[in-house]
């Protein structure tokens, strides 16, 4: 499989942005979104998937080890993706999160960004790499062939 994938780091104020090259080796982080609207979000959203030829995308999922009747940030995401699949066709994939905007704070001190700036960013560039590592090595499936498997 090869062109470029976005992963996203979901938040209630601010959603992350990473991208990947073509052949899904290297990840860069892309930007923060200050979350607004809905419409406002994936309007913004859906335009960053179309500028950046986009054709999968990778979520990050904050799993946790919570009660089933406890509403969990993974439940936010996950209606969070619902709502975004109504704004594109692209395939999805969640992939764990956990650890990242822990990680997240080494990168930003090693980058030299002040203690203010947002993490997010980068925290969906550390989630996605972890991902696309895992697909070269044959531990996770595509964004292409998840949806299709679910079909």
């Amino acid at each position: 499989m090869s062109g470029r994938l976005i992963g996203i780091d979901h938040g209630n104020k601010r959603i992350g942005i990473a991208v990947s090259d073509t052949n899904r080796l290297v990840v860069r982080e892309l930007t923060v979104i200050q979350r607004t609207t809905r419409e406002a979000d994936f309007a913004l959203l859906t335009r960053i998937i179309k500028q950046e030829d986009i054709v999968g995308i990778v979520i990050g999922m904050p799993y946790s080890n919570a009660p089933a009747e406890v509403h969990t940030h993974a439940d936010t995401v996950r209606l969070w993706m619902s709502r975004l699949r109504e704004h594109t066709t692209l395939p999805m994939i969640e992939w764990d999160e956990n650890l990242t905007s822990a990680d997240a704070v080494d990168l930003a001190r090693h980058l030299r960004r002040p203690p203010s700036a947002p993490l997010d960013d980068l925290a969906a560039r550390l989630m996605l790499q972890s991902y696309v590592n895992a697909l070269h090595e044959g531990l996770a499936e595509s964004p292409e062939d998840h949806q299709r498997n679910k079909s």
